[in-house]
């Protein structure tokens, strides 16, 4: 009889955490959700930073929970988290600090204190990493110019699910695709960008040691496993980088070359690559290089996804008129099309406000009509993501020299079939959606991989496609959306 296996997945996004438990018969994957929790970033004294002991809370109680439902022969554990973030210990291993979220500004400015000391170029040629002001070389140049007490003092750095996987099994590891966020990390050598860390002024000795995804960080600590009821499990280093894990779930072919989606707060769009492409035009349209499952290189541009709706319906929320993002949808369909449109990575809708506010005055300041309605403000930022995802195909085509006739959306955007929809007609592409748990599966498959469970990774993607729908999207309209892509690359300028 083939044996069941149990894995369970936490993942922790912009807004809530979850953990997923999966089982696998050998063909297929089912997954339940056995505990989800909110994320909130908490503000002390005008700094934003992790609640980060109660987010272990949070993992112990998912734990419990499969524990308590009979659930309690779990095979494997992974942890999957955003990137850059990190928390730092001192010489006993206590953390230092609430550890800092990606949102806060104290990294306004360091750009220019970096680029005084190494130049754009070298920095995109040492690491292959886009420039994002939350990136955590930018982080620690902020601690260090700050005279922070918390970076003076710490003798290990580790990214947030590094630090999770801390408190669960005792062991100091850091994983490959966390660690190539952070725009440190030599993405062609596989190493610590020593040289550019030293002309910056930062600290080179306080990296545990590397791990990829499939390898073991430890197993759950013995007193833990009493408290929480279940064995010492095997903590698996997954693909922590949440972008790697659901990378590492788009159901494709084997050698099939895919752009990929994956959405929800951010939308990270991209190809996989076998090595790193840190050429003068990568860097010209600021496309990064980040690590992936089996050593692939995820080379993709950050866009600024369904934070623009989700910020825009928080605002509704405080005014008292709260939608469901169904009703939202509904309203925006019936909005008049190409009516206003904006850059969805516009600085000023980077931070936490009044968006709807933000996107009207952008409209006003670029001549356009200004969008009125709660329909009129969703329309114009799905609208506008297409036509940025449509940008970013173009230059993904111009700098890998390749044609990509499909797009992959993964991950829980792919739940507004309007954006979906609305990507196709403006890429011109056919777009296949699914699965909407893609972080937590792409979690699951390299704890199944690790377990012996599949084979490899193009194994795994057979099994995600088999146990998951796929929704796929004809383009429709290009006439219309051709036009309307000339009239938002002349407003976008």
């Amino acid at each position: 009889m083939q044996k069941k296996y149990k894995l369970l997945a936490f993942d922790f996004g912009a807004s809530s955490g979850r953990a997923m438990l999966a089982t696998f018969d050998g063909e297929k994957i089912t997954l339940e959700e056995k505990h989800r929790f909110s994320n909130d970033p908490v503000n002390i004294n005008g700094s934003l930073h992790w609640d980060v002991l109660r987010l272990f809370f949070e993992i112990k109680q998912g734990i419990l929970k499969c524990a308590n439902s009979g659930d309690r022969d779990i095979d494997c554990i992974g942890i999957d988290t955003w990137g850059v973030d990190y928390g730092l210990l001192d010489e006993n291993d206590k953390l230092l600090g609430n550890p800092y979220h990606y949102r806060d500004t104290r990294t306004d400015g360091m750009y220019d204190e970096a680029f005084e000391k190494v130049s754009k170029e070298e920095i995109f040629k040492s690491t292959g990493i886009a420039f994002n002001w939350f990136n955590t070389v930018y982080q620690l140049l902020s601690a260090k110019l700050s005279g922070d007490v918390t970076l003076k003092n710490a003798k290990t750095l580790l990214f947030m699910p590094d630090l999770l996987n801390y408190f669960l099994t005792g062991k100091k590891r850091t994983e490959y695709t966390i660690a190539s966020t952070s725009q440190m990390f030599d993405s062609k050598e596989y190493k610590w960008a020593t040289d550019m860390l030293e002309k910056l002024g930062l600290p080179t000795d306080i990296y545990p040691e590397m791990i990829y995804p499939g390898e073991t960080v430890g197993t759950v600590k013995p007193e833990l496993a009493e408290e929480l009821g279940i064995g010492e499990v095997p903590v698996i280093a997954v693909a922590s980088h949440d972008t790697g894990s659901a990378v590492a779930s788009v159901p494709v072919e084997k050698d099939e070359d895919f752009i990929y989606i994956s959405s929800g707060t951010w939308s990270l769009m991209g190809v996989e690559l076998d090595e790193p492409n840190i050429s003068d035009d990568a860097l010209g349209y600021n496309f990064t290089n980040e690590g992936g499952v089996n050593k692939t290189i995820r080379f993709l541009k950050n866009i600024m996804g369904l934070w623009l709706i989700q910020e825009s319906r928080r605002q509704w929320d405080r005014e008292g008129e709260l939608l469901s993002f169904d009703e939202l949808e509904k309203q925006a369909n019936e909005a008049t099309p190409f009516a206003s449109l904006i850059d969805p990575d516009y600085e000023e809708f980077q931070t936490p406000g009044n968006m709807p506010k933000r996107i009207r005055k952008y409209c006003e300041k670029t001549g356009q009509k200004v969008p009125e309605t709660k329909g009129e403000i969703v329309r114009c930022i799905a609208e506008s993501l297409a036509f940025k995802y449509r940008q970013v195909v173009e230059g993904m085509e111009d700098v890998t020299g390749k044609k990509y006739s499909s797009i992959h959306i993964v991950g829980g955007g792919i739940k507004d079939k309007m954006i979906c929809r609305f990507t196709a007609n403006a890429t011109k592409r056919v777009v296949e959606a699914g699965p909407v748990e893609a972080t937590s599966l792409g979690n699951v498959l390299v704890q199944a991989m690790a377990a012996g469970a599949i084979a490899d990774l193009a194994e795994g993607r057979k099994v995600i496609k088999n146990s998951f729908d796929i929704e796929r999207y004809e383009p429709t309209d290009s006439d219309a959306w051709d036009a309307a892509y000339a009239k938002w690359k002349e407003i976008i300028k």
